[in-house]
């Protein structure tokens, strides 16, 4: 491993966490919006008669447009996660170079230099 190994890792860990960022925040979003999506699903299933909370939670919970909703949350987190983990890995082999640099120089500052 060398300097350029470590300069790749960098780049990458710049490039990547930007999308991770944005993924990331795709995530928080939808696990909000989740939220709001069942409360309006339940208020159009109490005007269409429901005739409890528990009934107009059950409907909402099979509503098409939660199913999907739950797709594209799965999807999301499935796109940060996968990140996530190349980040984590291009950090892991950056600390790997930086280490092993650090112990060849312990290495070569214990050898006797060759004095005239």
């Amino acid at each position: 491993m060398n300097q350029d190994d470590i300069n790749k890792s960098v780049d990458f860990i710049y490039k990547e966490g930007a999308k991770y960022a944005h993924a990331k925040a795709e995530v928080t979003y939808l696990e909000e919006y989740r939220k709001s999506k069942k409360a309006m699903l339940m208020k159009t299933a109490l005007e269409n008669g429901a005739k409890s909370a528990a009934a107009a939670e059950i409907e909402a919970y099979a509503d098409v447009q939660y199913i999907e909703l739950l797709k594209g949350l799965r999807e999301a987190v499935e796109k940060a996660e996968t990140l996530r983990w190349g980040l984590a890995a291009a950090e892991d082999e950056g600390e790997t170079c930086t280490a092993l640099k650090n112990a060849a120089e312990a290495i070569l500052n214990r050898i006797p230099s060759q004095r005239q």
